[in-house]
């Protein structure tokens, strides 16, 4: 009883507040024990008991370290589900990948099974199909259900961009579930920030010092991608300036 009476006043609080959660720590080390200890929390609470828990992973070198913690870190994968943030159109065995990214790295030695792991198909012949074949993934996954992800964890560029979703671009709140981005180093596909900002949880992963102080000298600003971030969800795991 009193476990579910704390589940609810976590929940009511979460609702509530208007502003984003940082947590601030002076090495990337001790953040990633920080962020673990609340990983692990969130999964073995009540609300996931014998459920499964949709995990969105982000790529980019800043979450390698993070991966390869909790690769050996965390024991019971079997009711995680993972899927990706953004992708770039490359062969998943690209050094670009995310996906190759999160298999070296997180899934390594793990038992997680095919079923769990839903990729973005880059193998597909036009970037079309690849958005629909993604979209048609995440609708099938939660059927009737409300569209929303468990847990996101997002980095966030220099510029200020998250997932594929960049400071230029015009249809920046499109409602599209997922959406094909053109640019002049990789073609890309990116969750949109709509359904981005439906997740339950926004874990925003800042592990240098540099990224907070561009974080915090963006935050504010109109129409940059980290600043439209939901911040009632939001939790930022940031170096201490």
């Amino acid at each position: 009883l009193f476990n579910i009476f704390q589940d609810t006043f976590k929940n009511l609080f979460y609702f509530m507040r208007k502003y984003p959660e940082i947590i601030k720590k002076r090495t990337e080390n001790q953040l990633i024990k920080s962020f673990i200890e609340q990983f692990e929390k969130v999964i073995s609470g009540s609300n996931y008991k014998n459920k499964r828990f949709s995990f969105v992973l982000t790529g980019g070198n800043s979450p390698k370290k993070l991966y390869k913690k909790l690769s050996v870190t965390i024991k019971n994968w079997k009711n995680i589900d993972f899927f990706w943030g953004d992708e770039r159109i490359v062969s998943k065995n690209s050094i670009n990948s995310n996906y190759n990214l999160v298999n070296k790295f997180l899934f390594n030695n793990n038992e997680i099974k095919k079923k769990q792991v839903f990729s973005i198909k880059t193998n597909l012949k036009d970037m079309s199909l690849i958005v629909s074949n993604y979209e048609n993934s995440i609708k099938n996954y939660f059927k009737k259900k409300l569209k929303s992800f468990d847990l996101i964890i997002l980095g966030m560029g220099n510029d200020g961009h998250i997932a594929s979703i960049f400071f230029d671009d015009k249809k920046i709140k499109n409602k599209s579930l997922v959406r094909g981005i053109v640019r002049n180093d990789f073609y890309r596909v990116t969750l949109g920030i709509d359904l981005i900002n439906k997740s339950r949880r926004i874990w925003l992963w800042l592990p240098t010092r540099k990224k907070t102080i561009i974080y915090n000298s963006l935050k504010n600003k109109k129409n940059v991608p980290v600043s439209l971030l939901n911040k009632k969800k939001l939790k930022v795991f940031s170096i201490q300036q």
